[in-house]
């Protein structure tokens, strides 16, 4: 990055929407988490192992914790550093002699603490507390709250999350369980990630679950769920093959080759959250009712938009919001409920009412999770649909799936792929719904 903006007191920022978090000097390309966990007593510990390449010649470097882990040890390329000091949400490393840019990096610490979630103007976001387990919710900052990490969407790497805990309970990460063992009454649970994940999309879920395999999908899928849950999980989520199969055919193969697991925790949730390959429910969104099945479509949907092509900065995020939510108006339509065209025409409405004050492209880090960023983003695809036709729309998304598959982008990556999909000018809509406060005519 030429000339990063600054913060106060000089120092350089990756993103101004959370200018203390990400880190300069090097690029992670992968995480080994070797921990435990003990569920009565809330205590997480372990090594983590951090594989990295300088981008100039390193001396001193720094990595997002939280304040509630305490660093024992650390070396660098096997040898103690200089020194290392943790405080205020940065691990602080000093080398003895500089690495040249270029040079490999294995950095390994041990760490343990109570973990607890960060605070944030988003509400509280990280390593939580369930009445019987834990889960993770890392968006947008949260991942320091359980290990070291170079805290940022733009910073993607590989995983292999190793997690000890009391054997009653199921612990689900991202990518494949490779291995299970059990000891003295203890569970180790190993899954490898090998897709470029970004930090906020790494978790751990841990629970008094039973997995339960979905039959007759197109890719792998999967639940953890309480027993007591599991007629509703059955009704209320049993249309997700089906919606698997059509984002299939509308966005393209399903990016994760784990497949696709699903958590309804035994404790209700405010909002369903994703992680890479995983979605994330409460008990009450498992009612017998299917009345979450907008959101059940809107997490599945995010393993596309957000979780394989990721918002380079926090500004983007209508890139992940705004088509998750019309994926949930393509899922209504297709599934006999209310049209695409029928959704858009009532939340247009319901914008048009609602302050005119939020840019698409740039709502500020206080409005990035506002539900007019998810709406309006759902209405800007549906007035490019309406512009450019179903078939050139539809084979835009695919393309747009593909070519950035595991990689990271920003607003001009789309706008510009759409221009090879019309020949009249694209500007005045993205004039109209990207760049100003105004809601425009549907």
């Amino acid at each position: 990055m030429k000339n990063p903006p600054k913060k106060r007191g000089g120092a350089p920022v990756i993103d101004p929407y959370l200018p203390d978090n990400g880190n300069f000097g090097y690029r992670v390309s992968r995480y080994e988490l070797e921990l435990e966990y003990k569920v009565a007593s809330n205590r997480l510990g372990g090594t983590a192992t951090i594989t990295a390449v300088t981008l100039a010649s390193l001396q001193t470097f720094t990595l997002d914790l939280a304040d509630s882990m305490g660093v024992s040890k650390v070396t660098v390329n096997g040898r103690r550093p200089a020194g290392f000091a943790a405080a205020g949400s940065k691990l602080r490393i000093r080398l003895s002699s500089p690495l040249p840019a270029g040079s490999a990096m294995s950095v390994a610490v041990r760490y343990g603490g109570t973990p607890r979630p960060i605070r944030t103007i988003w509400g509280e976001v990280g390593f939580e507390e369930l009445s019987n387990g834990a889960l993770v919710a890392g968006q947008p900052n949260g991942s320091p709250s359980w290990f070291p990490c170079d805290d940022h969407p733009s910073s993607k790497a590989s995983y292999r999350i190793q997690i000890s805990t009391d054997s009653p309970y199921y612990a689900v990460a991202p990518g494949d369980l490779v291995s299970k063992r059990v000891r003295a009454g203890q569970t180790v649970w190993t899954y490898e990630q090998p897709e470029p994940t970004s930090t906020y999309l790494a978790t751990l879920q841990i629970g008094m679950y039973d997995l339960i395999r979905l039959p007759k999908t197109p890719v792998r899928m999967q639940a953890a769920v309480p027993a007591r849950l599991q007629s509703r999980f059955d009704h209320d989520f049993g249309r997700q093959p089906a919606m698997m199969k059509l984002f299939i055919k509308l966005f393209g193969p399903y990016p994760f080759s784990a497949g696709y697991t699903v958590v309804v925790t035994d404790d209700p949730l405010e909002i369903p959250l994703e992680a890479q390959g995983v979605s994330i429910f409460g008990a009450n969104h498992c009612d017998g009712d299917r009345r979450s099945e907008r959101l059940i479509a809107h997490e599945l949907a995010h393993q596309w938009f957000g979780n394989s092509v990721t918002a380079r900065r926090w500004r983007d995020i209508w890139l992940h919001e705004g088509f998750a939510c019309y994926a949930e108006w393509l899922w209504s339509e297709h599934s006999g409920g209310r049209t695409a065209a029928q959704l858009a025409h009532q939340h247009h409405q319901r914008l048009l009412v609602a302050p005119q004050d939020l840019v698409l492209s740039d709502p500020g880090p206080r409005d990035m999770f506002d539900d007019r960023v998810y709406k309006r983003g759902a209405l800007t695809l549906h007035a490019l649909r309406g512009a450019i036709g179903d078939d050139k729309f539809f084979a835009l998304l695919r393309d747009w799936t593909g070519r950035y598959r595991h990689g990271t982008v920003v607003t001009d990556d789309f706008t510009g792929l759409a221009t090879n999909y019309t020949d009249s000018s694209l500007r005045p809509l993205w004039q109209a719904w990207l760049y100003s406060t105004r809601v425009p005519p549907l």
